[in-house]
């Protein structure tokens, strides 16, 4: 099993995982990366800020997924 990170990049600002996670597959890689974006955009949803977020996932080899997510809401008039 490898060690991924899972960098957390929020418009400009990244936020890099020094711990990592020791997962057995890259379908749990993609898994986790997913879910963890789902919490944070349900998050970032509720503030009705216009953002770009997303998990860069890397291993000791570099980068392995990237999942994002884009929110922007508008009124009509």
């Amino acid at each position: 099993m490898r060690r991924y990170f899972f960098d957390v990049r929020d418009g400009n600002n990244l936020a890099p995982d020094e711990e990592g996670m020791i997962l057995p597959s890259i379908e749990a890689v993609q898994e986790e990366a997913a879910m963890s974006l789902a919490d944070m955009a349900r998050d970032m949803v509720r503030s009705r800020a216009k953002r770009h977020l997303a998990i860069e996932v890397r291993d000791a080899g570099g980068p392995v997924v990237e999942a994002r997510f884009q929110w922007s809401m508008q009124r009509s008039q």
